[in-house]
């Protein structure tokens, strides 16, 4: 007993030694697996600098932690330690681990297969945000044991997700969000007993979602969004009576919404947005009364908004936009306590109310592309928490509200694209918390109002399609926070203010199709502008084109028909910095003078090949009465005509001169000149003193029968102001110019005693009248102005009204000229005026060639006296 005795505490002994020798033993295990992690991966940080093998207690070690009682590893957690390198396989070292984390490092290369088997107690497994790549491996889950929670979540994985992950009946969150899985969701995942978080989302999934939800179903989070999963909904979904959260959107479901999402009564974010779903919403959804987050946006919902919504009283955030929706905005938008709504993109219609009992929480409020009308609600302004409010595209009417100065926490406020009509109202500065403000597209007038540079928060400021007048302030200049303005299609003028200089962030600012001048401000965006950003702004200069507006702006060109010197040469050179704007100018003028030379080459065409048509068919025989003047010259050689150079009379009277027709350009037989030829005294052989015009404007005289048949013509006319017309002479005996005989009685007297004067005012109105009806260049129109002449003195003559006696030339020449001659020469134009008129209105020709028109065009000087003038009045 003794011995027995004595070896008891020799026995205690060795065991405490062999204790502390496995202690000892399994210690250097762990350290040398921690060892070999940190050699495995790069540590740019250097949070892993203490972990040294010099350094048994590896318990001690920055992210580390080791059981109290057996001091082993049981967790390694690293997060964002931008840890790099392929996952190392020391891990499998450790096997006492109960968590793995490694999230949001760069860690690379496949999941260790056998990670899970190797870490039989590993409880939590989270390799999240990383760069893991390859497909899942199908051993992973094989031996899962005791694992309730694995995240993948943001990293590369590909191909299938294992069927046997719904052989992990421990697991209670499972997310493999992000990746590029791909392939059906496998069968019992519903059936897990303790999963309770299933995230599938942003992957490549497709299929049906498979049925099978279970009445025990422990599921509360479901985000199976942004995937190719197609088909229905499954209609058991509401099985699953524990669900908090379910997420759907943006994948490929179609028909509408299953019935058994009413028994989700606790269900908090229903989520089915991005679908092609259909169908009405039900009125069951007011059931779901535990919502707080409702996203149906972007299907094809149609019909009215349910009004039962109202019952859901802890609704926070409602988006039902992007579908066809239609009736009236319902009154619970603005009654329950919502922080967010959006019913964008639908077909709703009707006046926008906001009661008087609303709640104060709205911060977003989205009315855009619907077709709302009337007036914008003064009671919006009421909402003095709210950051972004867009109401466009819609017809809204009216005046923005001054209200909605008094809204400081405004960032966001659109109402373009509308019917607003007033002035962009003063108080807007008061929103200093505005960072986009949007008004283009409506029918604002007046100024933008200066008090715009106290809103220095601003990013983007749209005033753009409207009729905005006045200059740009230059209080623009204090919103240094600036990137984009669009002030297009407006009517500002002015300069664009030096204080846009100090806007160190624009990098657009359109002011194009206004009426701005000057120079652009001086700063390195407006030295870099697109030109589109200032077209149709003729008076705006570019500094960095050398186009300064210091200099005079090019005046257009007038041509002075009085001076014989080079226009050019008036001109003086213009300075390099004036090159672009003539440019464009000169292009315009380039234009101009294209497009109406094109016009002049086709009336002169048309006109000719009309002219050619005359002839021939003048020439035909049994022609007609000639109906149309050609615009060839002389078509006949006096040469070889043999009356050429005739005296020709008409009526009674010696058809010979006393003397050669020389004597017609003796300078002692001229009279005077006008602008139409010279006039000169001569005698018959029978004696009788006539008076000769020697028409000088040759391309008057387009043949000698045209000639022969107007005078004779003309030679019909009787008129008090008119004296008669007693013959012509041919072109030989003028020396190529045709010559119109007058008796020396009218010539000195005139049918009323009229002055040499008047007689030369006459013939000139006879030479200008035949210009005239050459313009028209139709026989018709001259015949019906040769019988309104006729028909006009033979009125006056019948009623006796005879003009009285004149003075001699003699003692008018004395005494200056008498008021009456004006009085014969204004009846000259009237008989004129008169005839013009009639026989334009006969010959219907276009109202563009009026009587007026055609005494402007002419634009005939008549001589009177020897340094006296007087134009024709119109």
């Amino acid at each position: 007993m003794a011995t027995a005795a004595a070896a008891c505490p020799l026995l205690l002994l060795a065991a405490l030694l062999l204790g502390a020798a496995a202690t000892t033993s399994v210690l250097t295990d762990d350290v040398l697996a921690l060892v070999v992690f940190k050699t495995d991966v790069s540590d740019p940080s250097g949070r892993l600098a203490t972990w040294t093998e010099d350094d048994d207690r590896s318990c001690s070690w920055p992210a580390v932690g080791c059981d109290a009682r057996t001091g082993r590893v049981t967790s390694l957690s690293l997060p964002e330690a931008s840890l790099s390198g392929r996952l190392p396989r020391a891990l499998l070292r450790l096997d006492a681990l109960l968590s793995l984390a490694l999230p949001r490092n760069n860690l690379s290369g496949p999941v260790l297969p056998n990670l899970l088997t190797a870490l039989p107690r590993l409880r939590s497994l989270d390799l999240s945000s990383n760069r893991l790549a390859a497909p899942v491996p199908a051993q992973l889950f094989a031996q899962c044991r005791a694992v309730r929670s694995i995240s993948l979540a943001h990293n590369q994985l590909s191909g299938y997700i294992p069927p046997a992950v719904a052989s992990c009946a421990s697991l209670v969150s499972l997310n493999l969000s992000s990746n590029r899985l791909a392939g059906p969701i496998p069968d019992g995942l519903w059936s897990l007993p303790s999963l309770r978080s299933l995230d599938l989302s942003g992957n490549e999934l497709s299929g049906s979602v498979p049925g099978g939800f279970p009445r025990t179903s422990s599921l509360r989070e479901v985000d199976l969004s942004r995937n190719l999963l197609a088909g229905e909904i499954p209609a058991d979904v509401g099985e699953a009576a524990l669900l908090k959260s379910l997420d759907l959107g943006h994948n490929l479901f179609t028909g509408g919404l299953p019935e058994s999402l009413r028994r989700l009564t606790g269900l908090r974010f229903l989520g089915a947005g991005g679908n092609a779903l259909a169908g009405e919403l039900p009125e069951w959804i007011g059931e779901m009364w535990a919502l707080e987050r409702l996203d149906f946006s972007g299907n094809r919902f149609a019909g009215d908004i349910p009004y039962t919504i109202a019952n859901c009283k802890n609704l926070v955030e409602v988006d039902l936009s992007r579908n066809a929706l239609t009736g009236d905005l319902p009154w619970w938008v603005f009654g329950l306590p919502l922080q967010r709504v959006s019913v964008a993109g639908n077909q709703l219609n009707g006046w926008v109310k906001v009661p008087d009992d609303a709640a104060m929480a709205l911060r977003v409020l989205d009315l855009s592309s619907n077709a709302f009308s009337g007036e914008i609600p003064l009671r919006i302004t009421v909402f003095a928490g709210l950051q972004s409010l867009n109401l466009s595209s819609n017809s809204f009417s009216g005046q923005l509200p001054a209200g909605i100065g008094g809204m400081r926490l405004l960032e966001v406020l659109d109402v373009s694209a509308n019917r607003l009509e007033g002035t962009v109202p003063p108080e807007i500065g008061g929103a200093v918390a505005l960072r986009d403000l949007r008004m283009g597209r409506n029918s604002l007038t007046g100024r933008i109002p200066s008090q715009i540079g106290n809103c220095s928060s601003l990013v983007a400021l749209d005033f753009s399609h409207n009729n905005l007048t006045g200059p740009i302030p230059s209080t623009m200049g204090n919103l240094t926070s600036l990137q984009v303005v669009n002030l297009s299609q407006n009517k500002l003028n002015g300069t664009l203010p030096v204080e846009l200089s100090n806007l160190p962030s624009l990098h657009i600012f359109d002011v194009s199709h206004n009426m701005l001048t000057g120079d652009l401000p001086n700063s390195r965006f407006f030295n870099n502008i697109p030109e589109s950003f200032l077209m149709d702004n003729s008076g705006l200069c570019s500094s960095r084109k050398n186009d300064s507006c210091s200099a005079v702006m090019p005046k257009p060109i007038v041509l002075n028909p009085n001076s014989s010197s080079n226009p050019s040469s008036q001109a003086t050179p213009s300075a390099p910095s004036n090159m672009h704007h003539k440019k464009i100018i000169l292009s315009i003028s380039t234009l101009i003078a294209i497009a109406g030379g094109a016009a002049i080459a086709i009336g002169v065409i048309t006109i000719s090949v009309l002219n050619r048509r005359v002839r021939a068919h003048a020439a035909a025989p049994r022609s007609a009465p000639v109906t149309a003047l050609s615009d060839d010259y002389l078509s006949q050689s006096p040469e070889n005509d043999a009356s050429s150079g005739k005296l020709v009379m008409f009526g009674k009277g010696s058809p010979e001169f006393s003397a050669g027709g020389h004597a017609l350009l003796n300078k002692d037989c001229e009279l005077g000149r006008g602008g139409f030829g010279a006039v000169y005294k001569t005698v018959l052989r029978d004696g009788e003193p006539v008076a000769i015009k020697k028409l000088t404007v040759s391309s008057l005289v387009k043949s000698k029968d045209d000639f022969e048949r107007q005078v004779k013509m003309l030679s019909k006319v009787r008129h008090h102001n008119i004296v008669a017309l007693r013959g012509h002479v041919g072109i030989d005996s003028m020396q190529r110019k045709p010559g119109l005989v007058i008796p020396w009685r009218n010539w000195m007297t005139g049918v009323f005693d009229c002055s040499a004067d008047t007689l030369r005012i006459t013939m000139a109105t006879l030479s200008l009248f035949d210009w005239l009806i050459r313009i028209v260049n139709n026989y018709s129109f001259r015949a019906n102005v040769i019988k309104v002449l006729c028909k006009h003195a033979s009125t006056r003559e019948e009623a006796g009204q005879h003009p009285p006696a004149q003075p001699s030339l003699a003692e008018q020449s004395a005494k200056g000229l008498d008021p009456q001659d004006h009085h014969s020469a204004r009846g000259v134009v009237s008989a004129l005026k008169t005839a013009l008129i009639t026989a334009l209105a006969r010959a219907r020709l276009p109202t563009e060639w009026g009587a007026r028109e055609l005494w402007r065009t002419a634009g005939a000087h008549f001589p009177h006296g020897s340094t006296r003038h007087f134009r024709i009045a119109t």
